[in-house]
């Protein structure tokens, strides 16, 4: 066991490496300068910028005007360097360390996240079990409207819905932000009124994702369901809950293991277009402002964030099948 996650380690340490070389030159190569684009702004406000204000500018960011093939590579060596020493630089939009950034957002969009993966999870696996053992009938179908619903609608689509209806029309809920900027709430009472503002855009991230996830546990209990070992539990008399309970859904495990792969980086990157509906400062909306304006050091450090938990994810997620099949062995 050791020895395989050593070994995974060190194909992980060379994935990274090659992932953060692609992103680095894409990120370089997009048609967003932040320091033209803030020597725009200043001659708009009537502000004369020569040339040499100009090229002290790029040089500040580390950066220049006319970077070649050399250049960017020369900049991803420096970026590497820093990266090494546990450095992932100064946010050019916010003027902080992006680590510090990373660390003051990273948690409202974990918790939305983790809540609603929770539900999801609560909803989705039972619907799917429940779709699977009543296949054809009404349950069935129900699940698969939900699934075709949960597929289908954008994000932005059904969460302007819900705040139409919830918070604009009916009052329920607040329409956008964290918490109410007119009262100082403290202890239970300031959880409660985050937890009023977070209600809808749980709900909509609940509702948008538990269709993925019925449909695959349907599909695999299906699939299990008509294996032979589970016409031999039934005709040994076992109960159906038994049989579907204690033979059936722990095979089904197995594939829905691959997909906790995912489930890590999720957890901490955040509802990017979620967020911008619901004007919530998680990490994806601040990630999405920073990618608009070319924010090159908080780019590289937030996606490189979600490169490592992606491949603690899999190497996770391999070790769990080793938890959920015996017969899996890990060298």
């Amino acid at each position: 066991m050791v020895k395989y996650i050593l070994k995974r380690l060190g194909y992980a340490l060379l994935v990274l490496f090659g992932v953060s070389l692609i992103i680095y030159f894409l990120t370089r190569l997009m048609p967003i300068d932040y320091v033209r684009d803030k020597v725009s702004q200043l001659q708009t406000s009537g502000s004369v910028v020569s040339s040499d204000m100009v090229d002290a500018m790029y040089a500040s960011y580390g950066l220049s005007a006319d970077a070649g093939f050399m250049d960017i590579l020369q900049g991803y060596f420096n970026w590497l360097l820093d990266l090494l020493r546990l450095d992932l630089g100064v946010s050019f939009k916010y003027g902080i360390p992006v680590a510090d950034k990373i660390a003051d957002h990273m948690g409202i969009s974990f918790l939305i996240a983790l809540i609603a993966t929770i539900f999801e999870f609560m909803i989705a696996i039972p619907l799917g079990i429940t779709a699977a053992t009543h296949q054809y009938k009404f349950r069935d179908y129900l699940v698969t409207v939900l699934v075709m619903v949960g597929i289908s609608l954008p994000a932005f689509f059904f969460g302007n819905i819900l705040k139409s209806w919830l918070s604009i029309k009916l009052g329920w809920f607040p329409a956008s932000g964290l918490s109410d900027p007119t009262q100082d709430l403290f202890g239970f009472a300031r959880i409660l009124d985050y937890l009023h503002h977070v209600f809808v855009p749980i709900l909509t991230v609940v509702i948008l994702s538990i269709g993925a996830r019925m449909r695959m546990t349907r599909t695999n209990m299906l699939e299990v369901m008509n294996s032979d070992y589970i016409r031999t539990a039934r005709a040994k008399g076992l109960k159906e809950k038994t049989v579907i309970n204690k033979h059936a859904f722990r095979n089904t495990l197995i594939p829905l293991v691959t997909s906790l792969a995912g489930l890590l980086p999720s957890l901490f990157s955040g509802a990017i277009i979620t967020e911008q509906v619901f004007d919530l400062p998680g990490i994806g909306n601040i990630a999405l402002q920073a990618m608009n304006v070319g924010d090159i050091p908080f780019i590289m450090g937030y996606n490189m964030f979600l490169a490592v938990l992606s491949v603690v994810g899999v190497l996770l997620a391999d070790l769990m099948y080793a938890i959920v099949d015996p017969r899996v062995k890990l060298e």
